[in-house]
């Protein structure tokens, strides 16, 4: 395990909570059994800009928007060259252009201040970087790098209180609950199996808990 990356302590997990841990995780790979984890990316800072561009906005928008961007600059040197208003104007579709097309200019030129043009390969270094957060930091771990995370957004926070895995209150304790119940190996894995069950089978509004897969028999009414 990656000692830069997770607060994952090492406390015993109590053995009804781990066998639902693990029933949990063999519906989803019943259910999924030939997911594709992307990564090592070929181009992590065109997937770093494209996370950073995803905020509050659907990965078809950004998919949209992407070619005319990376046309114009593909690498940090090129990017933080480009005019902000430049970015802007192009970025405009995807909502908030303003406050990311700063973030996208801001965060190349300290690529190139600080890591001689490359994407860090480090929560606390990726976390540094104008736009990223620690789930954008996770998505880059994971499929920039292909290393193990298990980057935790509000869909994976709510399923796993619901399915009564976590009882975090925001998304980093949710994140320390999952990654003790589940080995690294699976880390990559799961978050995305986790996020197509909840628009499949587990959404926010509008859910039946008797004719769900998981929640008929692990999930918690309260949520």
């Amino acid at each position: 395990m990656r000692t830069d990356t997770l607060e994952n302590a090492t406390t015993r997990v109590d053995p009804v909570l781990a066998r639902k841990a693990r029933r949990i995780r063999n519906t989803l790979d019943r259910l999924y059994p030939d997911i594709e984890v992307p990564g090592p990316h070929p181009r992590p800072f065109q997937l770093l800009v494209s996370v950073v561009l995803s905020a509050q906005c659907t990965d078809k928008r950004v998919a949209a928007v992407r070619p005319a961007l990376f046309a114009r600059a593909a690498t940090p040197a090129a990017m933080a060259e480009l005019p902000v208003r430049e970015i802007e104007k192009i970025i405009r579709p995807l909502g908030l252009s303003d406050r990311k097309s700063r973030a996208v200019s801001e965060l190349s030129g300290l690529l190139l201040e600080r890591h001689r043009g490359r994407v860090p390969r480090s929560y606390r270094e990726l976390e540094a970087l104008p736009g990223v957060g620690h789930k954008s930091a996770g998505i880059m771990m994971s499929q920039g790098f292909g290393l193990d995370a298990f980057p935790i957004d509000t869909h994976i926070h709510r399923l796993a209180a619901r399915w009564g895995l976590s009882s975090g209150r925001n998304v980093r304790q949710t994140e320390r609950d999952l990654t003790r119940l589940y080995p690294p190996s699976a880390w990559n894995r799961l978050h995305l199996q986790i996020i197509y069950f909840g628009r499949e089978h587990c959404p926010a509004r509008g859910h039946d808990p008797a004719h769900c897969p998981i929640c008929r028999w692990a999930g918690n009414p309260s949520r």
